[in-house]
């Protein structure tokens, strides 16, 4: 008589191997939310630290402008800063190696959410500063702006003059028969407003420091 051998066969079923993809589509599909969601916050750290440095970029620049700022004495009756919506223009003293100090008008301006700033030519003469201090109140600058920041939906700036903030300075005070101008301000409080961003970025700069 033969002897029967048997063979045992060890396997899945249907059932066991549906349950198996279902828990590793459902592992599937959480790794895939957390590696997004971890995506997503550097997309936007990444942002958020790109914004940061163009404003802390920007701020340098402007503190470097009004560290220079052209004293009262190289101006006769005339003011070195005014302020607009969302602009702001000023006379700054650029120094050079071996040469005689000279004047440079400034411009920055918040156009289509673009914070820019355009320089003039350096000069020594008054009539050619004041052509240029017309063309950057007018914004008929004619050489190409720098971009510092973008998204900005909004620049305010106030003046310190005479121990209080104002948030113009009148280029000329009328005093009776004569006229007089006004007392040159020491102080710049810029805040800039970002795009889709609860509060501003606010700095204050010493005017004519160096």
């Amino acid at each position: 008589m033969r002897n029967r051998r048997t063979t045992s066969q060890w396997g899945l079923t249907l059932v066991e191997l549906l349950v198996a993809i279902s828990v590793l589509g459902f592992v599937a599909v959480l790794g895939w939310r957390g590696l997004d969601s971890i995506v997503r916050a550097r997309i936007a750290l990444t942002s958020d630290l790109e914004q940061t440095r163009g404003m802390q970029l920007a701020f340098a620049q402007l503190q470097s402008d009004c560290a220079h700022l052209a004293s009262a004495s190289v101006l006769p009756d005339r003011i070195p800063l005014t302020l607009g919506q969302g602009q702001l223009t000023l006379v700054r003293t650029v120094y050079g190696d071996n040469q005689p100090s000279r004047l440079q008008v400034i411009s920055y301006r918040v156009n289509n959410g673009l914070l820019t700033r355009r320089e003039s030519p350096a000069t020594r003469d008054l009539r050619k500063l004041d052509f240029y201090w017309q063309n950057a109140v007018n914004d008929t600058f004619t050489s190409q702006p720098v971009v510092l920041q973008s998204d900005v939906a909004d620049m305010t700036m106030r003046l310190w003059i005479n121990g209080s903030w104002r948030t113009k300075a009148d280029a000329v005070i009328t005093i009776g028969a004569s006229t007089a101008i006004p007392s040159i301000p020491t102080g710049l409080e810029v805040t800039l407003q970002l795009r889709g961003r609860d509060g501003g970025m606010l700095k204050i700069f010493l005017l004519g420091a160096v």
